[in-house]
């Protein structure tokens, strides 16, 4: 008896610890595929998990910042969905690699057509974006979840240092400088470099194996040569 009150409690602790911790893995985020270098382009996924089992997300909203404006933002075409791109003229004109942004990509709006992400699935939505700013180390993107029943799930608030993860957080995509990924290609070319000189390493001490095989086989033909050379010169000289 104590054992099975033992294991019920235990399966409702981790069930409470799954239900609390369920949100977490719910957020609205965005990743680069690859790396987010800063002052060039990237491609970045808008990742809408279903936090709900009642409803499907018919809709996403993800507002752009304007602060660190993108000149060139084009959403990847998603079976199932429409995507509408909303530009708006900047309240300051901004200077981007020696060229001034007047207007720029605020939001972009993805709708369901059909049942959109159902309960137990998640969406990807690519974008490819840039130029990206070099003056930041991360771009946060206000999101608007809407499910079929027209709940709004709005994923605005922006991480403090120093501070817990609020409870709805707003989409943010890490930057990185030019010279943190060229130290990984770097570090890449020398992976290859090493993979390839032992390589060669390996090559060279097969082929020398193979040398000095060859060799061997050789001497001990030209011994044995030798030795019925002499057995056949001994005889001669006996019969002579």
């Amino acid at each position: 008896m104590k054992a099975s009150r033992i294991a019920a409690a235990a399966a409702v602790a981790g069930s409470a610890v799954l239900v609390l911790s369920s949100p977490a893995f719910a957020h609205v985020s965005v990743q680069p595929e690859g790396t987010a270098v800063k002052g060039g382009y990237a491609v970045v996924d808008f990742k809408v998990p279903n936090e709900r089992d009642d409803a499907s997300t018919t809709k996403l909203e993800v507002t752009f910042p304007t602060e660190h404006p993108l000149a060139s933002v084009m959403p990847e075409p998603i079976s199932g969905w429409t995507v509408k791109v909303t530009k708006s003229k900047l309240a300051k004109p901004a200077e981007m690699h020696g060229e001034t942004i007047t207007e720029a990509v605020t939001k972009v709006t993805w709708t369901a057509t059909g049942k959109g992400v159902e309960p137990g699935y998640f969406q990807k939505f690519p974008v490819s974006v840039g130029m990206l700013p070099m003056d930041a180390d991360q771009l946060v993107f206000k999101a608007l979840q809407t499910y079929s029943d027209k709940q709004v799930v709005r994923w605005i608030e922006v991480q403090k240092d120093g501070e817990e993860e609020p409870e709805n957080p707003a989409p943010t995509l890490a930057l990185t400088s030019a010279a943190t990924s060229a130290s990984g290609a770097t570090a890449e070319d020398a992976s290859e470099k090493t993979e390839n000189t032992a390589a060669d390493t390996t090559s060279a001490a097969d082929s020398s194996d193979t040398t000095a095989r060859v060799l061997g086989v050789v001497g001990i033909a030209v011994g044995a040569a030798g030795v019925a050379y002499g057995v056949l010169a001994g005889r001669r000289r006996t019969t002579v």
